[in-house]
Formats: C-alpha cells, sequence, structure tokens
C-alpha cells in the first residue's frame, strides 16, 4: 500500500493513505462523472440556464449542486474503494455516517461495499474494528474524541472534512487556548456542529454554547446584561454546551463561529447582537477583551444563497428545491424560498408524482407532506435550485419530470 505521513488536526501524527495518485484519480473522476454529471444540466447552463415549450419556463439558479469540498469527499470515498479492491481486496472499508448528506450519493457509497457504522461508533461497532481497517471521515468531520479511539486501533483514515470546516476548528481552538468561550451559531445534533464543538475542549480551558437562532441568541445576551436563572438557562441549551459550562462563569469573553452551512445574514446577526452587548456591559473601549469574530461562512453555501435571492429578485411562480432533507444548506434555500414563494423540497423527481400531486419536505413539521394541485396550467415559471450536495442527475431528473408532466420531452427540445 501507498501510505505518506501527515499531521492530524491536533497536531498529532498519522499516517494516511495516498490516494490522489493520477492513476488513481484519472479512473475515479471517470466513474464519479459517470454517476452524477448530467450532460442536460451542462447544456442548459451553457445556455443560460432556461429552457422553455409549451408553457412551461424553467430557470436554474446561476450557482446550485456539488461544491468542491463535496467533489473532493466523493472523490476520496471512491479512491478508497478503487485502491484497497486492488492492493488488499479483503480490507474492510467503512463509512462515519453519510459521506454527505444526499441520500443517493449514500446509497451509491454503500452498493460500492462500502459499510455504514455511526457517525460517533459505539462499543460494539468499535469492537469490530480492527487495525488495518478502512474508516473513512465525512466531509463534516468527526469528534476529536471518535478520531483517537480509531487511531488507537490501528484504523487507516481516508479524511474527506472539508477545509471550510477545519477553518472553523482552528478558530475554535484558538479562541479555547484564550480561555475564550465559543458560542457557535449551528445547530447542536448535526454531525458538523458536534465535530467542531469537540475542537472547542480539545486543547484549552475554554468551553462552547450552540446557539441556534436569533431568539435563542438574544435570551444569552439578556442573561449576558441582566442575569437570570442559571438552572433555566442549562435546562433550556441542554445537550448545546460544554462540560461544566456555567453561564455565569464562562460569557465574559465569547467569540462567535458557525456551523459552515447557516445563512450568512443570519450569522452576521447573531456577531452583531453579540458585539453589542459585550460593548454595553464592558465598554466600547475593552470590548476587543470580551468579543471576537471570525467569518466562517462557507463560500459555495453563500454561493447558492446569493444565486436565489438573486432569482427571487423575479421570482417565478414556484420554486423546487432539490436535496437530501437532513442537508443544512438545502434547508436554508427552502426557507428563503417559501418566505417568497410557494417552494417544494423533494429529495428526487419521484417525489412529483403528477401535476395533481407531488409529496415534499416540511421543514417545520420535519417530516414529508402532500400537496395537491400544485403545478398551475397555463403559462408558468419553475426556478430550480438545489444545495451543495445534490448531484446534476438529480436536477436532470426534476427538469425531465417536469416537462414531461406537460407531455414534452426534454431530448427532443435539447436537439432543436
Amino acid at each position: 500500500m501507498s501510505l505518506e505521513s501527515s499531521t492530524g488536526p491536533g497536531g498529532q501524527n498519522r499516517k494516511k493513505i495516498n490516494l490522489r495518485r493520477p492513476d488513481i484519480m484519472e479512473a475515479v473522476q471517470a466513474q464519479v462523472l459517470s454517476h452524477y454529471r448530467s450532460e442536460v444540466v451542462e447544456s442548459i447552463r451553457a445556455n443560460g440556464g432556461v429552457l422553455s415549450a409549451g408553457g412551461l419556463t424553467v430557470k436554474l439558479a446561476k450557482e446550485f449542486g456539488f461544491c468542491y469540498g463535496v467533489e473532493r469527499a466523493i472523490d476520496l470515498a471512491y479512491a478508497a474503494r478503487k485502491f484497497f479492491s486492488e492492493h488488499a481486496p479483503h480490507t474492510p472499508i467503512y463509512l462515519l455516517g453519510e459521506i454527505i448528506h444526499n441520500p443517493e450519493v449514500n446509497d451509491q457509497i454503500r452498493n460500492m461495499g462500502i459499510q455504514i457504522i455511526s457517525p460517533k461508533p459505539t462499543v460494539e461497532e468499535l469492537e469490530r474494528l480492527q487495525a488495518g481497517d478502512v474508516v473513512i471521515i465525512p466531509a463534516f468531520g468527526t469528534e476529536v474524541g471518535t478520531r483517537k479511539k480509531l487511531e488507537a486501533i490501528g484504523c487507516e483514515l481516508v479524511d474527506t472534512t472539508c477545509g471550510d470546516v477545519m477553518s472553523v476548528w482552528k478558530r475554535v481552538r484558538q479562541y479555547s487556548k484564550e480561555n475564550v468561550t465559543s458560542i457557535i451559531h449551528g445547530k447542536a445534533k448535526h454531525e458538523e456542529t458536534k465535530a467542531t464543538t469537540s475542537q472547542a475542549r480539545a486543547y484549552g480551558n475554554g468551553h462552547y454554547l450552540v446557539v441556534f437562532n436569533l431568539a435563542e441568541t438574544d435570551y444569552v445576551c439578556n442573561f449576558i446584561l441582566h442575569g437570570g436563572d442559571k438552572q433555566e438557562f442549562l435546562q433550556k441549551f441542554e445537550g448545546a454546551y460544554s462540560a461544566g459550562f456555567d453561564p455565569e462563569l464562562h460569557l465574559q469573553a465569547v467569540g462567535v463561529a458557525n456551523q459552515t452551512t447557516m445563512l450568512r445574514g443570519e450569522t452576521e446577526e447573531v456577531q452583531r447582537r453579540f458585539k453589542a452587548t459585550m460593548e454595553k456591559k464592558h465598554g466600547p473601549e475593552n470590548v476587543e477583551k470580551h468579543f471576537r469574530f471570525f467569518d466562517t461562512i462557507c463560500g459555495a453555501t453563500q454561493d447558492r444563497q446569493d444565486a436565489l435571492e438573486k432569482m427571487l429578485l423575479n421570482p417565478p411562480n414556484l420554486l423546487i428545491v432539490v436535496g437530501g432533507y437532513n442537508s443544512s444548506n438545502t434547508s436554508h434555500l427552502a426557507e428563503m424560498g417559501e418566505a417568497k414563494l410557494p417552494t417544494y423540497f423533494i429529495k428526487n423527481a419521484a417525489k412529483m408524482e403528477s401535476d395533481k400531486r407531488i409529496v415534499h419536505f416540511n421543514l417545520h413539521k420535519k417530516a414529508e407532506e402532500e400537496t395537491r394541485d400544485w403545478l398551475p396550467a397555463g403559462d408558468i415559471t419553475v426556478g430550480i435550485t438545489a444545495g451543495a450536495s445534490c448531484p446534476n442527475n438529480l436536477i436532470e431528473d426534476t427538469l425531465r419530470r417536469l416537462f414531461e408532466l406537460r407531455g414534452i420531452s426534454v431530448q427532443e427540445l435539447l436537439k432543436k
């Protein structure tokens, strides 16, 4: 096997399988393209992202679909499968949870013989692992404790953690070393946020607190300014703070970071409110001692949000958002859409059962629901966008299905 030494986020030496050799990547990228590429989508994009026929106009957002970090993660997973099938065919390959938040992509990974284990492996799963087994760390990263357990077993790690996520880790580790509490704008149960919070406690004396939205931000800011019921605070944020966290002690100095797939505007507002709170409590001249921040929104996430925002300036009649229901960046696109127009969040084209019935995800109920008579007759414009974890072949399927519901073949349209 071809191995190269490298250093992990904590500075520890580990071995990393060299999967980026040209011969491996050339074969892998051809396979990935065959699974996820869409010549139809590329053709439509090259013609301004608009396709019209039979009274139906479909507009693609300028930016959607796979980002570089997602492409890299998938490439490395495919490369691991290829490398070991050739060099050590009996070596088990495991994936911590999901490579990205898209069910079709994860099914494809599973179909390649890669076994799925928990993002935070159980005792039974750890007992199953042996030295030399391959474990793929997904694009969201993994918790420090999980990495250490895998290294102690002697597993070969294929680390696909996104570079933007690692930038956040670097920031919260710095906060930790300076005894600054990390205020992380994100979803406490999301794999990325769990990985980030583990970094906040790994290399220093800092603490962390996860705030999900502006209402929680205001609650914390009010506590900083006026105090309050500590037990109520701890109960409200149960599962979203570090062991030993005391809001009366550990909110003297805070640094804001975020899950990389949150809405930029909301993260910026979280930052603004904490800064204003620290200025009010300690005085503007002392704010640098009590408040830090760093822009850690993923560039691809922001590009997709900006592209949708631009589309909504001249809104279509309805919007379809395609992607995994547990994808944070995709969910935010759906939130943006539903604030302006009828929006249907679907994981694949099969959810458009007919022009009379669509099954889509309700963000508020966290469940699928159906809507009747969703696709009006006559002249209409439908917008399509997708998060950074959605492959182009699923966008193509969506396009094809929309025109099929009007009795039109996309293939015939593109020949004209």
